[in-house]
């Protein structure tokens, strides 16, 4: 069973500015996904939830648990990329079905862009 410990996770501001500078990116179903190239070992994933897209509290709370249990679903398809899921304007319309299918794609998307070095 894969888990989502601290070593998954960034949480370094220089880490998130490396990925925006240098990032390949994938967009829809209300996210835009970031993925560069990391030194970690592991897939990392880092969170950007606009509080200006979803408002309330508990509906970017939900998104982030969507996110990071599908995150740990796949980890083990991904070679070492650090991944930021920033949200669109149009995330408040989608359901969670919606988002866990558009996550679906993504993941399956970035792993085919960095094929994982075995």
């Amino acid at each position: 069973m894969a888990t989502f410990g601290r070593a998954m996770r960034m949480n370094n501001p220089r880490d998130f500015s490396r990925v925006f500078r240098q990032a390949k990116r994938v967009s829809g179903g209300g996210l835009t996904i970031l993925t560069v190239e990391n030194s970690a070992g592991t897939p990392r994933l880092g969170l950007a939830i606009a509080k200006k897209h979803l408002k309330l509290a508990h509906r970017r709370n939900r998104l982030k648990r969507i996110i990071r249990e599908s995150f740990r679903q796949h980890q083990s398809d991904f070679s070492n990329i650090d991944i930021v899921v920033l949200t669109r304007p149009d995330v408040i319309k989608r359901d969670s079905t919606e988002l866990r299918q558009a996550l679906e794609r993504h993941w399956i998307t970035m792993a085919a862009q960095w094929q994982k070095k075995s």
